[in-house]
């Protein structure tokens, strides 16, 4: 069996022999099974593909520590994804004193990257299918809502909202971009945050995936899936779809942003579909798109600098070209533009 790891420190050594022991008990191992690297997401885990001859390759997500399956996230919310229903991946088999789990293949192809070799049309039918699946997940989530199910227990409350903007201005503010606060600019940040954090908070609360975006979707089959979602928790209805249309890895024009939010609100009734409700909606989707721009911008600086992974620079330019079309757009964020501009 060929594991393409090279100079295998210790560390790797251990993930091979937990890898080796996986497939020996889940009857995977043979001479010709290659396990592959894949590229891995912000967290801690690591991914490898089974290839095996005359057989459906399968996934696995390696953590760093033994686990309990049924008190996994990603167990839970998969088995409420799947309730939904909403594709994604299905769970092939575990090994829970290993630290492993074993995942449907699902490809290599995500929502970003299929948008460089396709037409605009086959964009807008990709897009205009993402926005019913967050649709779907808000509407019979709600139906399904139980404690049985962790994501119902959790939300983006005051406090989890601030520490996300807290989280931008420790990680990009101060550790990326090297800037010193004066104390007066700190405190009118946190005044800014606050504002936005409470009004966000006391918004009605959905089934949100939280981090819903072209590189957690993937196309398989001629089908979206859904990856990731194993901290979904309650949030505002423009959460998911502020993340999706205000995605640091894609470029939305303002005119098809406008269309997908009208797709999205016709899906809950002529009543939702009218010029004021657009409009009262786009306005709370830009307050979330602020939020969740802002937060990116931390996960970026955090990658940068804390992690040693300088992959999500690149992203920066646009996730700050979004920032500042809604900073500009409304005057009552006239403060907080004013307060980045002078740092950023």
């Amino acid at each position: 069996m060929e594991l393409k790891m090279e100079r295998r420190s210790p560390a790797l050594q251990d993930t091979r022999a937990r890898i080796d022991e996986c497939l020996h008990r889940a009857k995977l191992a043979g001479p010709q099974v290659r396990v592959v690297p894949l590229t891995g997401d912000a967290s801690t885990r690591q991914y490898f593909r089974i290839l095996r001859p005359d057989n459906p390759s399968v996934v696995l997500a390696v953590s760093d520590a033994p686990f309990v399956f049924d008190e996994l996230p990603f167990v839970n919310v998969c088995r409420l994804f799947t309730n939904i229903p909403l594709p994604v991946p299905a769970i092939a088999g575990h090994a829970d004193d290993l630290g492993i789990l074993i995942l449907e293949d699902l490809g290599d192809v995500t929502l970003q990257a299929h948008l460089g070799m396709t037409q605009p049309a086959e964009h807008d039918a990709l897009y205009k299918q993402a926005v019913e699946l967050v649709f779907r997940m808000q509407r019979k989530g709600a139906e399904l809502r139980s404690p049985e199910f962790i994501s119902f227990g959790i939300a983006f409350d005051r406090d989890k909202l601030m520490w996300e903007l807290n989280f931008f201005v420790k990680h990009f503010l101060e550790a990326y971009r090297g800037v010193r606060l004066t104390p007066a600019a700190r405190v009118a940040l946190e005044e800014e945050s606050v504002k936005i954090a409470a009004e966000l908070a006391d918004e009605p609360r959905v089934l949100c995936h939280r981090d819903y975006h072209s590189r957690n979707l993937m196309l398989h089959d001629r089908r979206l899936y859904i990856i990731d979602f194993q901290d979904a928790r309650m949030g505002p209805d423009t959460y998911d779809l502020a993340s999706l249309l205000r995605d640091s890895y894609v470029d939305l024009t303002e005119a098809r942003v406008d269309d997908l939010i009208r797709t999205y609100l016709r899906l809950g009734g002529a009543s939702q579909a009218t010029p004021d409700a657009f409009a009262e909606y786009r306005r709370r989707f830009d307050l979330m798109s602020v939020q969740r721009n802002l937060k990116a911008l931390g996960t970026f600086g955090h990658q940068t600098t804390s992690r040693s992974n300088p992959v999500y620079i690149q992203y920066i330019p646009r996730t700050l070209s979004y920032l500042r079309t809604n900073l500009e757009r409304y005057p009552r964020f006239a403060r907080l533009r004013e307060l980045l501009a002078s740092v950023i």
